[in-house]
């Protein structure tokens, strides 16, 4: 019987032009990282180092099967997560994004509002119990 993996990645956060780190830094910088919605919901993330190491590390497992969370173990509420791409922008200013806000931006950028306001709090259990260890899990 073949092994069966199934993938699943929360935001893979890489300093690459295009990707979603640059898009949420460059909103910062622009004064506009505040909080999205109630700034409640869960972010979840895996720095890209981590991404391609749990990568290597489900090839080498040939034990592990099934569902796979790729994502950092410590998820943040999106008020907290955006808190500390300002404190490590340095921006001060913060102006939130509310549902209307959203709902708009996102017809410009053709995407879905469910993207930023559903929480999505996701730990990666069967990556740690299979003695995985993160170097970026904070």
């Amino acid at each position: 019987m073949s092994r069966r993996v199934a993938l699943r990645s929360a935001m893979v956060m890489s300093p690459d032009r295009g990707g979603i780190f640059d898009a949420l830094l460059r909103l910062v910088r622009f004064g506009l990282g505040g909080i999205a919605g109630t700034g409640q919901q869960y972010i979840s993330w895996i720095h890209e180092r981590d991404f391609i190491r749990a990568i290597e590390h489900l090839i080498a497992r040939q034990d592990m099967q099934g569902s796979i969370n790729l994502s950092s173990p410590n998820p943040l509420p999106n008020a907290e997560f955006m808190r500390q791409l300002r404190q490590s922008c340095r921006a001060p200013i913060a102006l939130p994004a509310t549902e209307w806000m959203l709902e708009l931006g996102a017809i410009f950028l053709r995407t879905e509002t469910e993207l930023v306001l559903k929480s999505r709090r996701v730990v990666p259990t069967l990556l740690l119990q299979s003695g995985f260890h993160f170097n970026f899990p904070k």
